[in-house]
């Protein structure tokens, strides 16, 4: 999987070495939507079946989304931790949680409810402290199967508050999703 990362960071910068020599203008409002429509789909293209698992595949895709920050003007002299926050963007991990979470969602209350109960085990328990949609983890005796999908959201999962998974749509989710995101930082 470190070469699917490594293909994806190589076509990503590309895409942004050419924005960055044909768009004069280095501005917040050309810049963000241009990062945005082109450059971020590669980072993101099927992320759930191939999310980085090591931290250097990690930091390769976070490389990108620091290059494309750092061309905005004005931005130049903050840290990368403060760019993406002055911008409202929140970091390619932080992203890829936001989308396991929709997807979780999507399986357990919506969608693929029908999936969701195969690939979900409810937890059996009288105590819902947090949220009332509670997941269990799997036991796995090899360290490779951690980091599936059904793995990797169920501890983010239980620790969402409750009006966040009971909400009645996708798009409410989303909304509430976000400012629980965005509390975490």
């Amino acid at each position: 999987m470190s070469r699917q990362h490594a293909l994806a960071a190589q076509k990503a910068n590309h895409i942004l070495g050419c924005i960055k020599r044909s768009v004069a203008s280095r501005s917040r409002e050309v810049i963000l939507p241009l990062y945005s429509a082109l450059v971020r789909p590669h980072l993101e293209y099927c992320v759930r079946v191939w999310s980085p698992q090591y931290k250097k595949d990690v930091d390769l895709m976070e490389r990108v989304q620091k290059r494309a920050t750092k061309m905005i003007r004005g931005l130049e002299h903050l840290c990368y931790e403060d760019r993406p926050r002055e911008l409202g963007l929140f970091s390619l991990e932080k992203r890829r949680l936001w989308g396991d979470l929709i997807a979780a969602f999507q399986y357990l209350r919506e969608a693929y409810r029908k999936g969701g109960d195969i690939l979900f085990t409810k937890a059996c328990s009288d105590r819902t402290r947090g949220n009332g949609i509670k997941s269990e983890k799997s036991r796995f005796r090899l360290d490779i199967k951690k980091k599936f999908f059904t793995m990797r959201v169920v501890e983010h999962w239980n620790r969402l508050p409750r009006e966040v998974v009971e909400a009645p749509s996708l798009e409410i989710f989303k909304v509430r999703l976000n400012e629980a995101l965005r509390s975490l930082v």
